[in-house]
């Protein structure tokens, strides 16, 4: 392959991998067409896109993208990449994996430019699991005051009432009058 034609597919894998944080490397030669055809269809539904890659440009373009990947690059390699977050795209393809059993592989996974083991990427939480866990955690301290300044303000309150009762019950037997 001539260099202007190697330079012109790693620009084309720049341009489509420059935004790209998370990633799952798979083999998937193990498929037919029509099978192929059918993960990338309902993959694409899903928000997650497939793209086979030779070896060596695809090692170099991240490298120079600052994703740290060494690992998985025999073979065949296919870069799936979308979803909302790492977890959710290696769930996703879990669930393909386990319908084509012994036609398609994981390698890895990459989570914010990071390579990962599979299995580490399935346990992540989602995006949207850690705002939530974040919202939670920054708002722990304060409902922690809110608590602390409520409770003895309650019991002051609760002791005042307590006091008010048994002065109206003092009082109440005065204003019964005498049979």
């Amino acid at each position: 392959m001539s260099k202007v034609i190697k330079q012109m597919q790693m620009n084309a894998l720049t341009s489509d991998f420059k935004d790209v944080r998370e990633m799952v490397l798979l083999n998937i030669v193990g498929l037919d067409a029509i099978g192929e055809n059918q993960v990338r269809l309902g993959l694409r539904k899903k928000g997650i896109r497939l793209q086979m890659v030779k070896n060596s440009l695809a090692r170099r373009v991240f490298g120079d993208l600052g994703l740290q990947i060494q690992t998985g690059w025999e073979g065949s390699t296919t870069v799936a990449w979308g979803a909302g977050s790492v977890a959710e795209l290696a769930k996703e393809i879990e669930t393909v994996v386990k319908k084509y059993d012994k036609k398609m592989k994981v390698k890895t996974a990459v989570a914010d430019g990071l390579e990962v083991a599979f299995d580490i990427a399935l346990k992540m939480p989602t995006r949207q699991e850690s705002l939530s866990r974040v919202a939670m955690l920054a708002l722990a301290p304060a409902r922690r005051i809110a608590a602390q300044i409520v409770g003895p303000a309650s019991q002051v309150c609760g002791q005042i009432k307590g006091i008010k009762d048994s002065k109206k019950e003092e009082e109440a037997p005065a204003e019964t009058p005498p049979a």
